[in-house]
């Protein structure tokens, strides 16, 4: 269980393949060569999953899959660079990861299975929230730098609030993973430690 629930980055990691970043617009030639490079490398990773069977071979095709995502995210935010492209790429790489996260659950079963889950769902609300917070981010310096003082100031704010809200969507995803470890208890074992969960989390 151990090995299943600490290797999130390794997985994210392992996900990241593809495009390098172009300093402007590709043409549709250099897009559409890009494209079918991904392609060609999608169907090349699917071919080793054809000898497996069963999980295995599921996680290796949701991997060969995942990568391909993630490949054409990168690939549309090297082809437009923004604040919104960035974050769908990052979007795309923490579904990507959490779809091959949950497949490797899949070897689990009961409480384990589920807590396994959970820390996968836990991830990616993670890595969105970094996402969505380093747009919020780039949007109100973008707006501070071509704005008054009081605009700056309220640029401030929308990135304090941005941060909380990371936060909380963080603690939220965290809670849920430790309520669901207490349900493989019982009695008063289970009530303390649901009661000991929402101390941690102020719920």
């Amino acid at each position: 269980m151990k090995s299943l629930t600490l290797n999130y980055a390794a997985i994210a990691l392992c996900l990241t393949f593809g495009v390098a970043a172009h300093a402007q617009t590709m043409t549709k030639v250099e897009l559409k060569s890009a494209q079918e490079k991904i392609e060609a490398d999608y169907k090349a990773a699917l071919v080793p999953c054809a000898s497996l069977s069963g999980n295995t071979k599921k996680i290796c095709t949701v991997e060969a899959k995942g990568n391909e995502k993630i490949a054409l995210a990168n690939l549309a935010a090297s082809n437009k660079p923004s604040a919104k492209t960035q974050r769908d790429a990052s979007d795309t790489k923490a579904e990507a990861t959490y779809d091959l996260a949950k497949q490797k659950c899949q070897d689990l079963a009961g409480n384990a299975k589920d807590v396994c889950i959970k820390e996968a769902k836990s991830a990616e609300t993670s890595m969105k929230a970094d996402a969505k917070l380093q747009l919020k981010t780039s949007e109100a310096n973008a707006d501070a730098r071509k704005t008054t003082t009081q605009a700056s100031g309220k640029a401030a704010d929308k990135v304090s609030d941005a941060r909380k809200d990371a936060a909380t969507d963080k603690s939220d995803a965290q809670y849920k993973v430790e309520k669901e470890k207490c349900d493989v208890l019982a009695g008063d074992v289970k009530d303390n430690c649901l009661k000991q969960a929402k101390a941690n989390f102020g719920k």
